[in-house]
């Protein structure tokens, strides 16, 4: 089901939960409105003003004393200006469904149908399994586009819990993917996490179909649908310190491809010290590895971060980000100051990276954090 039928078929269960009324309903809206001003040392990236609001629509309606049916919807709508001159600002704007999904649950199951978000893992700032979303720990409103799709969730009483999914109809890569699934071609995977001593740990599969269709050089392989499997293994336990790890490993099932199988690991820790009002720190580190063999050595990156985040007061807090390359040998450096109100949160950010962007998969030719420069940043919470 792709986006535009899923569109129709949101729109009549808006209006089936509006129309009956057998039982209580609650209706919510609300939503933010953002601006930011970025401005980079490099003279070739211009200043960019930017605007973005994120309206957001939920209705709840009770089917039984056991069962409920809930819906979102909203949208994100953002306008940037590039600022050459003063009487010369090149502008861009968009508006497209942020999360429509319908969701069926009771106490211990749910089966959410639609645009939504689907996330999971211990890590934070460098996620092997970070497979269907783009969240940048730098961003102040952790924004990411969704996916479409079937997500199915089972919760034991003893906290194990099943995930079941199938997408179908994203034409654009998620996450650590680089090559677009087939249009006609559905995704299907799982997940199960089940408690082990003081924390948990948990497996996933996920299988698609790769469109490389026009992706290569000189003539086309006779199958432009490549097969490809990933599984993955992470864990977090809590030993006085917070650890965990998480690990997966991709395989393209075909000869065209010079790196056919992918790894990645990250290993983390975060504390909290007993410093002033409490400093949190976290550190993780990371490998991608590719290679001809699951096993095999390849072309590998390694980077290393740390993140520390301090309370002044009960407005203000201060985070910092370290990134470490250790291929390239480059720092990437981010700090923020955030002040938080009612309503408004007010964040002053500055960064000192490399030109070349490598440390994050962010939305390709749109990475505002490379090179050095200040970014500010206002939100409106209605």
């Amino acid at each position: 089901m792709t986006g535009r039928y899923f569109k129709w078929l949101f729109a009549g269960a808006v209006l089936l939960l509006l129309s009956t009324a057998v039982f209580s309903q609650t209706f919510e809206y609300k939503g933010l409105v953002s601006g930011w001003l970025t401005v980079n040392a490099d003279a070739e990236i211009k200043p960019q003003l930017g605007l973005r609001c994120l309206p957001e629509f939920s209705l709840e309606k009770a089917l039984s004393p056991k069962y409920n049916l809930d819906l979102e919807f909203s949208l994100n709508a953002y306008g940037t200006g590039i600022i050459n001159a003063f009487d010369d600002v090149h502008t861009d704007g968009k508006i497209k469904p942020y999360r429509m999904w319908l969701r069926f649950s009771s106490a211990q199951f749910e089966a959410r149908l639609g645009l939504q978000k689907i996330n999971f893992g211990s890590a934070s700032l460098l996620r092997p399994l970070m497979w269907f979303d783009r969240i940048d720990p730098r961003d102040p409103l952790q924004l990411t586009d969704g996916v479409y799709g079937l997500l199915m969730r089972y919760y034991f009483l003893d906290n194990t819990n099943i995930w079941v999914w199938g997408l179908y109809g994203n034409d654009d890569p998620k996450g650590w993917e680089t090559m677009p699934s087939e249009r006609k071609s559905p995704e299907l995977g799982g997940r199960i996490q089940t408690p082990l001593g003081k924390g948990e740990i948990a497996f996933s599969y996920h299988h698609r179909e790769i469109d490389v269709n026009g992706l290569f050089q000189g003539p086309e392989p006779d199958n432009t649908r490549i097969p490809e499997n990933r599984c993955a293994l992470d864990g977090k336990w809590d030993i006085g310190i917070g650890i965990w790890f998480e690990t997966s490993l991709f395989h393209q099932q075909t000869e065209h491809l010079p790196y056919p199988w992918q790894r990645a690991i990250n290993v983390g820790m975060d504390y909290t010290l007993s410093i002033g009002n409490g400093l949190n720190v976290i550190g993780e580190h990371f490998v991608l590895e590719a290679s001809r063999d699951a096993f095999g050595s390849g072309e590998a990156a390694k980077f290393s971060a740390l993140a520390l985040h301090y309370p002044l007061d009960l407005l203000d807090n201060i985070t910092g980000i370290l990134y470490y390359d250790w291929k390239n040998k480059d720092f990437y450096n981010f700090l923020r100051w955030q002040r938080t109100y009612d309503r408004w949160s007010f964040h002053f950010m500055a960064f000192w990276n490399p030109e070349q962007f490598r440390v994050y998969n962010t939305q390709p030719g749109n990475n505002l954090f490379a090179g050095k420069g200040i970014q500010v940043m206002a939100v409106f919470n209605y």
